[in-house]
């Protein structure tokens, strides 16, 4: 069957032509298929639009009335079709981009102020949490995901490596000792993230997280921040990407602690999306942007070991 939107092309298109084949030369159609097209057409109104004779065609008064319609509608289509081409080209349009809480205040949201001005039709609703969010389903856009990926339906681009470190403030380890390998943590105050793949009471260590190492504390937490907040005061070690504890490494309210076992080295920070042959182009200048801020290497990871 003949689609709807075609058969409203080739009526407009018969109707300012004057001929059925000269709208098929115009529209690349064989008269064949034009006849066919204006027939579905009149078939599905159950009004007749042209008088056609062997020598003349000429519209009739409901076909007159159906083609300001018709013009309308044809017209919507190709905004709407030159507007989604505009986005595919120059980055315009509402970027809704779901960002992990502590990441997305430490490391993101400073640097919308540049891409806003590299980006002016670009407007970004940003959402910060740390729960892994269903792009399809509650409309985002992009995501960033710090971790490994395990979702294979999402096209993901890698945007820096998410280094692990474990560490205390010097009040604690002077009050507790600084434990050497990984099994003296057991008798130490370890304070467990609770959002971690492996939960708050094991710590995942070696390069392919081949370890479980158990712990155990009095604070447990769903924020980085606040267990930063409590390591700073000296309650406990903790086990956390440095792009939470890099600025108190360097100030030196944090020592960075090195064991018999290496900490987990695969983690990265990820930007993800929908798949689409094509993404928009707000999607595309976002993710390269942050890629640009996070290259060579991420910039909370200047100088700490």
């Amino acid at each position: 069957m003949p689609d709807r939107l075609t058969g409203l092309e080739v009526f407009a298109k018969v109707a300012g032509a004057g001929s059925l084949s000269a709208a098929g030369r115009a529209m690349g159609l064989s008269q064949t298929m034009v006849t066919k097209h204006l027939a579905a057409l009149e078939a599905r109104l159950g009004i007749k639009l042209f008088h056609r004779t062997t020598r003349q065609l000429s519209i009739t008064e409901a076909g007159r009335s159906y083609l300001e319609s018709c013009e309308r509608i044809l017209a919507d289509v190709e905004a709407a079709d030159a507007a989604v081409a505009a986005e595919r080209v120059e980055p315009r349009g509402v970027l809704r981009l779901n960002v992990p809480l502590v990441f997305g205040i430490r490391q993101i949201a400073p640097r919308l102020v540049d891409f806003a001005q590299l980006h002016p039709r670009v407007t970004i609703d940003l959402g910060l949490n740390d729960r892994r969010v269903d792009l399809a389903e509650e409309g985002w856009d992009l995501a960033i995901r710090i971790g490994e990926l395990r979702d294979s339906s999402l096209v993901a681009r890698r945007l820096a490596p998410c280094r692990m470190v474990l560490c205390a403030a010097p009040s604690y380890l002077e009050a507790r000792g600084t434990p050497r390998t990984a099994a003296e943590l057991s008798a130490h105050n370890c304070l467990g993230y609770t959002l971690a793949h492996a939960g708050p009471d094991r710590w995942l260590m070696g390069e392919r997280a081949e370890l479980s190492i158990p712990i155990s504390g009095n604070l447990r937490a769903n924020n980085g921040d606040a267990l930063l907040a409590a390591a700073i005061a000296g309650q406990g070690i903790i086990y956390q990407p440095t792009f939470i504890v890099a600025d108190d490494l360097r100030a030196g309210k944090l020592v960075a602690l090195s064991l018999d076992q290496p900490v987990h080295s695969r983690l990265a920070v990820y930007a993800i999306y929908l798949p689409d042959r094509h993404p928009p182009a707000k999607v595309r200048a976002f993710i390269d942007f942050v890629a640009s801020q996070f290259a060579p290497e991420p910039p909370w990871d200047h100088g700490i070991v």
